[in-house]
């Protein structure tokens, strides 16, 4: 799963480097206000079926069918009411090209409705090379129907025909890969109701806390705002919340394996959460040290406005990052119910800062906004996961300190480093900065976790995994050098 999203990841932000020096922030924006309603349409279909049937050990065909059918119908309405709702909406934005984006997005929506369910038995019994392969044509095929079209179109028609080509493909690909042939069945209907129905308004409320400020930015201050704040979120959190993804998909049907066992499943998180830290934190505080060399090296000079943005999201990022993977313990213990109430807490938070901030500070006051709600949850987060697993008040926070302060001793140096540069108005030189100062990241980071590990007596975890796999790297190449200690 790490080594998809990786890759995707490599995909996706080809995919925005292009897009971005082809485009103009205001593209961006139009098809960002599109992706807000159909995020709002996607609330009403995700019921969470995928998570139910992995959670119930004894999911039949049966249930596997009624959510299929339940997705297909519900697609089909939803992409009604889109369609219906095109006209409206581009008035609420005052933007009269959002009408036809909206019709096309909405036969997208029910196409993509339509995908096989089969592939969630991979997850289901952890056959992740399946989805590895599963999930990665769905990204390349969007990936190589939009480039070109940008290349000839110049505009964010390119974006919008390649979200329908993109997702039909995917929607093939589903019944290739998968030998599952779902059929129309409500048997399970009932059931797959009462076990979803907390879900579902856990998503209504991750709408709000994911959307709500592209919505009111979209409407209080237009596409080309939108734009700057849309890609500055993608940038900043690509890293962190995006790697931390596949970690999660693949660790939530183990933690439903060993829900029964509280010894079982503190351990597996605990180990879990020494992974995401060991990423997570230095990708979000290298983003906040490079911001500034990124932007012009990377989109272009018309995105500078991102800047500060990426910075202030990428602390939000790594808080996210750390604290998303506590949800996936509470699912697998069938607590659905807490994960709603959590999220609740954030939205509401959220959405009492998100009006006054955005309409006084424009996207500065919403990116300070996102990253104010999620820190007033981290003692709500770490209060009830301390209680569920019974963590003693150290056993979280012992598991990031090491990547925290080797992150930390990284960004000193890159800001060290930007220091001496006397840079001019000119791409390659960002470029080469760049550069220059990744390459120094990674060798302090990597040379600060190592020592750090070492001084705390070599613990087993994801740092003595890493270890061992350069040792066998640096075997292969003729060097033999001894990084782990003798036992």
């Amino acid at each position: 799963m790490l080594a998809f999203k990786m890759l995707d990841k490599v995909v996706g932000l080809l995919s925005t480097i292009v897009l971005a020096r082809m485009l103009v922030p205001a593209d961006f924006g139009l098809v960002a206000m599109a992706m807000v309603l159909i995020a709002a349409m996607n609330v009403l279909v995700a019921f969470g079926f995928d998570v139910s049937l992995i959670q119930k050990q004894n999911a039949n065909r049966d249930d596997f069918d009624t959510a299929w059918t339940f997705t297909v119908l519900f697609s089909a309405i939803c992409a009604i009411i889109l369609a219906l709702g095109a006209g409206p909406a581009a008035a609420f934005y005052r933007e009269p090209r959002l009408e036809l984006v909206l019709y096309i997005l909405a036969f997208t929506f029910f196409i993509q409705g339509c995908a096989n369910i089969g592939p969630v038995i991979f997850r289901r019994e952890m056959r992740f090379d399946q989805e590895f392969k599963y999930l990665i044509s769905k990204r390349l095929s969007t990936f190589f129907v939009t480039i070109p079209l940008a290349v000839y179109l110049q505009n964010y028609w390119a974006l919008v025909i390649g979200q329908l080509v993109g997702h039909s493909i995917s929607v093939i690909t589903s019944y290739i890969i998968s030998d599952y042939r779902p059929r129309f069945c409500m048997k399970a209907k009932l059931e797959l109701f009462h076990s979803s129905k907390w879900l579902m308004l856990a998503n209504i409320v991750s709408f709000v806390s994911n959307s709500g400020a592209q919505f009111i930015i979209g409407r209080v201050s237009g596409p080309q705002v939108l734009g700057v704040y849309t890609i500055a979120a993608e940038i900043s959190t690509m890293p962190t919340t995006e790697l931390v993804a596949p970690i999660n998909r693949a660790a939530f049907p183990g933690y439903a394996k060993s829900a029964a066992d509280p010894a079982a499943l503190r351990a597996s998180f605990l180990k879990v959460i020494s992974s995401i830290a060991l990423f997570a934190i230095p990708a979000g505080i290298g983003i906040i040290a490079v911001a500034d060399l990124m932007v012009p090296s990377v989109l272009g000079w018309k995105w500078l406005d991102a800047i500060p943005v990426i910075q202030v999201m990428s602390v939000y990022g790594v808080i996210q990052a750390v604290q998303t993977n506590i949800g996936y313990i509470y699912l697998a213990q069938g607590n659905m119910r807490r994960v709603t109430l959590i999220n609740t807490m954030q939205a509401m938070l959220l959405v009492i800062m998100l009006v006054p901030a955005v309409r006084y500070w424009g996207v500065m006051g919403a990116a300070f906004a996102s990253l104010a709600a999620i820190v007033l949850m981290i003692p709500v987060n770490q209060t009830l996961i301390a209680r569920s697993l019974q963590l003693s008040g150290t056993d979280f926070l012992r598991k990031i300190m090491r990547p925290l302060v080797a992150a930390l001793l990284m960004g000193g140096a890159i800001m060290l480093l930007k220091s001496s540069f006397a840079l001019d108005k000119v791409t390659h030189q960002y470029v080469l900065a760049l550069l220059l100062c990744v390459a120094v990241g990674a060798l302090v980071y990597g040379g600060a976790v190592y020592l750090l590990w070492r001084l705390a007596g070599a613990p087993e975890g994801p740092e003595e995994f890493v270890v061992q796999k350069v040792e066998l790297v640096l075997r292969k190449a003729g060097i033999r050098v001894s990084l782990m200690p003798k036992r």
